[in-house]
């Protein structure tokens, strides 16, 4: 039986899928107790496709007369975050819709390229009441690229308690369900690519310009790796194809988002692969562990370490690499009203969209300072891997994180020297598993 909410589709099990099916099946079969869905085949998909799909006529009835619709994403909105926010966004005020864009956080600066970022509405940049009163008046809450209600930080309550009918449109695993309607797929490459496909399911391929593509491109490029990942099938280079076919400059895109660097940023780079990287090769670990005065010596900006844990990861016999980041308000350098003249969310970091002078930590290699007692302990992690080891469950059973199989971020309560501490203690007990990944 089909549902509002959404129905599971499987096509034919090959050798293979079995790593995919030990990840997701515990959250599969409750997504099916809990929406009564059923398992059907479908012709679209080659393989094994676990996956939530949207109840298309009741979706088109939803959108068939004009709606106050708002659109979120998560913490640090990346290129698939944003771009398929403002993909979808833009779309959606063709069909008539008012439509606003809110993000938790800021985001890198080398995204404000996108067409429609003059319109995002930056949640903790001092918009907390408008954010929450376009949440209260609207009809639909789309809610991309993320599968839990706590990666959008504050606005998570508000969004749970809103009366509009949600939406989710993601591809991460086990999605936390709090939406009426899903497009969850977890071997989509990028959100930006079921936004794309969905455009399409809707009959309305012809809406899709060049400013909708490039956003949608950006998002794929980036999620893929520049297409270099395992999530790069066949479908995806057919939908970039289609997009080149629109008139989207894929080398335009490509340079906006990764030649688009600062000098501080090209400096902090430097200082980080040869002051702080750690190869560990008896358990074919690597890892960076960055303090939050670095990040202020080198005027770091959001955004700047991302891509960051790739470098350890592309080191000879590697297979886990990790970078451990101290975000801890308070950790080290003036208050975030002294430097910002007003609240923030990460305060070792210059926010891009409101500027900010750069403040002078002192030099590298001076312990931290213990936190204030106003201080909010914030070490964030971001994992990759290769191969078969699942920085999914390693981030999930020890940091309170998740993501995908060879990509996840997890978060630490603890200070940075602890956090690396426990993760140090943790890679004996993965040392075979490390060890005979192919």
């Amino acid at each position: 039986m089909e549902t509002a909410s959404g129905r599971a589709s499987w096509d034919k099990i090959g050798w293979d899928d079995g790593l995919v099916l030990c990840e997701i099946l515990p959250s599969f079969v409750g997504q099916i107790k809990k929406t009564g869905a059923k398992i059907a085949p479908t012709a679209l998909l080659p393989r094994v496709q676990p996956h939530s799909m949207l109840d298309l006529p009741a979706f088109k009835e939803l959108l068939s007369s004009p709606k106050q619709i708002v659109i979120t994403t998560h913490h640090k909105p990346d290129a698939d975050a944003l771009g398929s926010s403002l993909a979808w966004a833009g779309y959606l005020k063709k069909k008539g819709h008012r439509v606003h864009v809110i993000t938790p956080t800021d985001y890198p600066r080398f995204l404000a390229w996108m067409h429609g970022n003059e319109e995002v509405i930056v949640f903790n940049e001092g918009n907390e009441q408008q954010s929450a009163q376009l949440v209260r008046e609207a009809d639909v809450i789309c809610c991309l690229d993320f599968s839990s209600l706590k990666r959008i930080n504050e606005l998570g309550g508000i969004v749970r308690e809103a009366k509009a009918r949600k939406v989710l449109i993601d591809h991460h695993l086990e999605p936390e369900h709090f939406a009426e309607f899903e497009l969850w797929d977890i071997k989509a490459a990028a959100t930006a690519q079921l936004v794309y496909e969905l455009i399409g399911q809707l009959g309305d391929h012809r809406e899709i310009d060049v400013p909708i593509g490039e956003c949608i491109y950006a998002g794929i490029m980036t999620d893929t790796g520049s297409f270099r990942h395992p999530s790069t099938t066949q479908k995806v280079h057919l939908i970039s194809a289609e997009l080149i076919g629109l008139g989207v400059q894929t080398n335009k895109v490509h340079r906006l988002v990764y030649d688009n660097n600062t000098e501080a940023k090209l400096r902090f780079l430097g200082f980080v692969l040869m002051e702080k990287l750690v190869v560990l090769p008896e358990f074919r670990t690597a890892y960076f562990a960055i303090r939050s005065e670095e990040l202020i010596r080198y005027d770091s900006q959001t955004g700047d370490t991302e891509g960051l844990v790739n470098y350890a990861l592309s080191i000879e016999n590697v297979v886990m690499a990790v970078v451990i980041i101290d975000r801890t308000d308070g950790a080290a350098g003036p208050s975030p009203a002294d430097r910002f003249g007003g609240p923030a969310a990460e305060p070792p970091l210059r926010s891009n969209r409101t500027g900010g002078p750069a403040a002078n930590s002192g030099p590298v290699g001076v312990p931290a300072e213990g936190p204030s007692l106003s201080a909010v302990r914030s070490v964030k992690l971001s994992f990759r891997s290769s191969g078969d080891f699942s920085v999914n469950d390693f981030a999930r059973q020890h940091f309170d994180g998740g993501g995908h199989r060879n990509a996840a971020g997890g978060r630490s309560e603890l200070t940075l020297d602890e956090t690396v501490q426990r993760f140090l203690s943790l890679l004996p007990e993965y040392r075979e598993q490390l060890l005979r990944t192919q």
